[in-house]
């Protein structure tokens, strides 16, 4: 029978925490994998831990088995890491954001200038559905140990204030509920949440609020963004990026995108294979 005892992993941002084998498993099993296959898969890896090893190098190993699986939930289970390749700009993100609401049957504005009471303001994402309309910061990082600090929030709601306080005056907006939002693909810092509730805010992170949170939306609506496929090269994302496309469902509704990049057919073959995975 083996023996358990306490191990450590590092962190991204370097700081060591007791490993959670409770954590590894239900973090498999939000990517769809059952217990049995989840549990087998901890067992795996901690034959091969050692103290202190990184949390990335767990995250590959687990992949890596989760990939033998079921490629499906493979692709689900790199999510957090396929947003992060989405950069280095914070363009993509809030293109990928817009989508998200519109799944949601908002129509959605991106990179807009507004009027405000006293200047004009670019916002990021507009998304409306009758009677919300939700005026939105995206605060997009690659750095995975980044939080979005007070600061944020606090500036954010000036503004948008700013663009509430001209709209209202405004018929086309009589009866409109506006919502002030940030939405980040890391997370909040204690402070940033506190102020947010306070001030009715949307804040929308990888794992907050504990109901759809961003990898639960993601999920739920299968919204995608193409860096999550493994049959593409970096540089093949990047040029799809680069030319508009930003997630799954842009290439699936459309195969203009096969003239930005050369591929084979049995690559196409493969590509194709992993959208329709990922998006059934």
């Amino acid at each position: 029978m083996q023996t358990h005892y306490t191990k450590y992993v590092t962190k991204a941002s370097g700081e060591k925490q007791e490993f959670s084998a409770k954590k590894l498993v239900q973090s498999l099993m939000n990517a769809g994998a059952n217990q049995e296959t989840a549990k087998n898969i901890l067992n795996e890896i901690e034959k091969v831990m050692v103290d202190g090893m990184h949390t990335k190098k767990i995250y590959t190993i687990a992949f890596g088995l989760l990939k033998k699986e079921r490629i499906q939930l493979a692709l689900k289970y790199k999510l957090k890491k396929a947003i992060m390749e989405l950069g280095p700009t914070g363009h993509p993100f809030e293109n990928f954001i817009g989508q998200l609401f519109e799944k949601r049957g908002y129509k959605t504005e991106v990179g807009v200038v507004v009027h405000g009471a006293c200047i004009q303001h670019e916002m990021d994402v507009i998304a409306t559905k009758p009677p919300f309309q939700y005026i939105l910061e995206c605060k997009y990082s690659q750095d995975q140990s980044k939080q979005v600090a007070i600061q944020v929030p606090l500036y954010v709601h000036s503004r948008v204030e700013d663009i509430i306080d001209y709209r209202k005056k405004l018929p086309i907006y009589e009866g409109v509920e506006f919502i002030t939002g940030v939405v980040t693909n890391t997370r909040f810092t204690t402070d940033s949440i506190q102020y947010g509730k306070c001030k009715e805010m949307y804040l929308l992170s990888w794992d907050y609020p504990a109901n759809e949170n961003l990898k639960q939306l993601v999920d739920s609506l299968k919204l995608y963004p193409i860096t999550i496929l493994n049959s593409l090269s970096k540089k093949e994302k990047e040029t799809l990026i680069n030319a508009g496309y930003i997630t799954c469902n842009d290439l699936k509704k459309t195969k203009e995108w096969e003239k930005e990049i050369y591929v084979t057919n049995q690559k196409l073959a493969l590509i194709q294979k992993e959208l329709d995975l990922i998006t059934s």
